[in-house]
Formats: structure tokens, C-alpha cells, sequence
């Protein structure tokens, strides 16, 4: 029985834990052969390597730091020599440095800026030369519900998510022709290492903006972005799909 990502071969930033780790997961389990992302955590990437590899599918680590525009060309040749090919390309490496405008560094603006959107750049304009070859490819950009909303003590990370759905519309005109799809995958508020640290008086404030009234998990997100990377959505290009249990509306 064939799977929805038989054949492809995918790279994802940030990979190890969370919703990067549950979209490589889930898109080995499809079928793909998944390359992806780390920066420090060696022990976890080479058992995920392990644990996925299977039934003939191939799951391979790359310590790279999305940020450097150096780093990331030679992680896209590398892959590519290595796969042979990349038709998708998961933008979801990010980090978080927050505190109040009046509080906040130039560093602590810089860094998430750095991390989470110049990311972007410097792996689709990488990527790209091989999808435009093939012309075929989609393109997935982790953004978020705080890109779209806002939040207090977050306007390095809104600035930086906000700033990635303006790139995903650009690229969707720009490579449309080319029939390579470029859409934003937006999560509300979804249980990972980003949420732990919240108390509960927090989350329960949160979760009152929820009509869900419950925090999504990474598998949802994981489930969106195997729609935006299969076949199931080959005229879908330049979109925000929201995953916020109704946030977002």
C-alpha cells in the first residue's frame, strides 16, 4: 500500500524535539527519506537516526545552524548529494528570548530575528536552485499564532514569525510558475519545551482565548504540514494554514 511521501526526500530544520521532531517522524512513517537539523544535541539526533531508519527509509542528521547563510549552503549540497534530490523543505528551526520592549537587548532582538527568520531565507534561497531545476517542490514555513495576534514580551518573535508569512506569500508568487508551493503552517498554543515553562496560572489565562479550550500537541501540527507536503495539496500555495483550536478566525 503506497504511502502519501513515497519517494520524496525531505529536510526539516530543528528536528529533535517538539514539532520538528514530530513532523520528521511522521513524514518517515509516510514514506519519506527525511534530512534534518541540530545544533548541539549529538546523542538525540543519532537515536532518532536509529529509530527511524526503517522499512526502507532513510533518516539522517545534520549539525547545522539554520542562522549562518554559509552553514546552510553547504548543508543543502550535502543533502542533496547525499538524497539525491529535496522535494520538500520544512523551515522550523526557532528559538524564543523573551522580555518586555522597554527591557529587551539589541542581542535578544538580534538572535531570535537571526534564528528564526534570516533561517528562512538562507534555506529556501539554497533550496531552491533544486526545485526550480525540478520544477516541482513545496515549500513549509513554520510561522505562528503570535505572528498574526501579537503578544506582550514577544515582539522579537512576533516581528520574526509575522516577517515569515510575508516571505511564504512573496515565494508563492514568485515560484509559482515553476509549480513549486511555498505555505505557512501557523500553530496556536501546542504543548512543547516552549509551554513547560509556563506556571499554570498562565496557561490557564491562555487557554481562555482557546475555543478548544485545551492546548494542541505536535502531532497536529506534524499532521498539517503532511498535507502541505503530499500530493493532497498541489494547488494549495501562499497560504497561513492555522493550527490554534480556533484562535485564529
Amino acid at each position: 500500500m503506497s504511502k502519501l511521501l513515497d519517494g520524496k526526500v525531505a529536510l526539516v530544520t530543528g528536528g529533535t524535539r517538539g514539532i520538528g521532531y514530530a513532523i520528521v517522524e511522521t513524514f518517515a512513517a509516510q514514506g519519506a527519506n527525511v534530512a534534518f537539523t541540530y545544533v548541539s544535541s549529538d546523542a538525540r539526533a543519532k537515536e532518532i537516526e536509529q529509530l527511524l531508519s526503517k522499512d526502507g527509509v532513510k533518516v539522517k542528521a545534520y549539525k547545522s545552524d539554520a542562522g549562518s547563510f554559509e552553514a546552510s549552503n553547504l548543508l543543502v549540497e550535502e543533502v542533496a548529494k547525499e538524497f539525491g534530490k529535496i522535494d520538500v523543505l520544512v523551515n522550523n528551526a526557532g528559538i524564543t528570548r523573551d522580555n518586555l520592549l522597554l527591557r529587551m537587548s539589541e542581542q535578544q532582538f538580534d538572535e531570535v530575528i537571526q534564528a528564526n527568520l534570516k533561517s528562512v531565507f538562507n534555506l529556501t534561497k539554497h533550496v531552491s536552485r533544486f526545485m526550480l531545476r525540478a520544477k516541482q517542490g513545496s515549500i513549509i514555513n513554520l510561522t505562528s499564532i503570535v505572528g498574526i495576534k501579537g503578544q506582550a514580551g514577544q515582539t522579537n518573535y512576533a516581528a520574526s514569525k509575522a516577517g515569515i508569512i510575508g516571505f511564504t506569500k512573496s515565494i508563492a508568487d514568485e515560484f509559482g510558475s515553476r509549480s513549486i508551493r511555498c505555505n505557512a503552517i501557523s500553530p496556536g498554543f501546542i504543548e512543547t519545551d516552549m509551554t513547560h515553562v509556563l506556571n499554570d496560572e498562565t496557561k490557564a489565562v491562555l487557554l481562555k482565548q482557546v475555543p478548544f479550550g485545551r492546548m494542541g500537541n505536535a502531532q497536529e501540527v506534524a499532521d498539517a504540514a503532511l498535507f502541505l507536503a503530499s500530493n493532497l495539496s498541489t494547488y494549495v500555495s501562499g497560504q497561513v494554514l492555522s493550527v490554534c483550536g480556533g484562535m485564529c478566525r
